[in-house]
């Protein structure tokens, strides 16, 4: 028999998120960037037809890609964390692949990991610098 405070819960439950290689439970430890497509392959990929695709790239120039984004799962098996590409398959269900350094392409407001390559390496240096005493890389001595 159920317990009646199981059978009215209508919080949600967790997310069954698994490591596919242990088969634990993965926390989170990111947001959630998602997706977007800005050319034609990109949908093809995912099933759309080529001439549809082109269409709708040269309407709308990026389009969202529901049920797919990047996260950072913690795994208490191997003590580390790694990105992710999530695919929503079904209501409850996903689909994990390692995130190839592609993907980080099509996700909007994120520094590249290599850094931008317009920024020289001083100015690089100077925004990770975080004390008052960067004058002296301009030769002054206070």
């Amino acid at each position: 028999m159920t317990r009646r405070c199981d059978r009215n819960r209508k919080r949600s439950k967790r997310r069954a998120i698994h490591c596919p290689i242990h088969q634990c439970y993965l926390d989170s430890v990111s947001l959630k960037y998602p997706l977007f497509a800005e050319q034609a392959e990109q949908l093809q990929a995912r099933g759309m037809s080529s001439k549809r695709s082109r269409l709708v790239i040269s309407s709308y120039g990026t389009v969202p890609m529901p049920g797919e984004w990047l996260e950072n799962f913690w795994c208490n098996e191997c003590q580390q964390s790694q990105w992710y590409h999530v695919c929503k398959t079904d209501e409850r269900t996903y689909e994990l692949r390692s995130a190839p350094r592609e993907l980080w392409q099509q996700v909007p407001n994120v520094i590249p990991p290599a850094g931008n390559p317009t920024v020289g390496e001083f100015t690089r240096r100077q925004a990770r610098f975080t004390s008052l005493n960067g004058a002296r890389d301009f030769g002054c001595r206070g």
